[in-house]
């Protein structure tokens, strides 16, 4: 059987500062995926070592990690896929608790900002609307919450309590494209947001698991809907008009 070194850092800030790598040789079978190496670690060489995950079918987004510097899942990565010799880091966008785990209640302080689904008034129901309007914002709700587009976006990691980030601009985004939804996002994203920081580098749509166009289709998008609600002459003239009184 094939054998692997994989380095993974060890630190666990709560109680000391020291950061080191820790080198441990693995055992590859065939089929086997990072998080199946970093189990066999914990359960044959050091049960101390800390890692996030729960389904192990990439669909709960928590075994979030940098391997050999890129983020990616690590019940998705096949071991066939790497090299002889494996670097394992949490991801850097967020306070390390302790080895591989991070702090990403941020995430969910952001979420909380975010105003949710408010049908608009005088609806009959049932709801109808056309097929269009549902498929166009299916794509954004296959988001695994995984972070790993935080993760890799440089203005998160320089600009972190100023801009909400891509996953939270598709959740935004999704909620926009309801065509039964009230409410006018666009200032939210325009101050507390920070949309302007981010410059569409793509880096976030590269990484996504889902394959989530993040870019093109939420953030892009999002950013001429600030436009027209802040910028645009006509309408800020019509807003003018309306708030004249006769």
């Amino acid at each position: 059987m094939q054998e692997v070194k994989i380095r993974i850092r060890r630190s666990e800030p709560a109680v000391s500062n020291e950061v080191r790598y820790q080198e441990f040789t693995v055992p590859v079978g065939e089929g086997m995926v990072v998080l199946d190496a970093v189990h066999y670690i914990q359960n044959n060489i050091d049960p101390t070592l800390s890692v996030r995950w729960n389904c192990k079918a990439a669909r709960c987004g928590s075994c979030s990690a940098e391997i050999d510097g890129m983020p990616k899942l690590m019940c998705k990565t096949r071991m066939d896929t790497l090299g002889k010799e494996i670097t394992i880091n949490p991801i850097k966008a967020y306070p390390v608790v302790k080895d591989l785990v991070t702090d990403v209640s941020h995430n969910y302080e952001i979420a909380k900002k975010i105003p949710p689904f408010t049908p608009k008034e005088g609806l009959k129901e049932p709801w109808t609307m056309m097929q269009i309007d549902v498929t166009r914002s299916k794509e954004f709700r296959t988001c695994i919450e995984c972070f790993l587009c935080q993760d890799v976006c440089h203005v998160i990691r320089e600009h972190q309590s100023n801009y909400f980030g891509p996953k939270h601009v598709v959740k935004i985004a999704a909620l926009d494209l309801h065509p039964l939804d009230s409410i006018d996002r666009s200032e939210l994203l325009h101050h507390d947001g920070g949309l302007g920081y981010c410059d569409i580098t793509k880096c976030c749509q590269n990484v996504c698991p889902e394959e989530i166009r993040i870019t093109d289709n939420a953030i892009i998008p999002e950013k001429e809907r600030i436009v027209d609600h802040a910028y645009d002459p006509i309408g800020l003239l019509i807003k003018k008009v309306k708030r004249r009184k006769w």
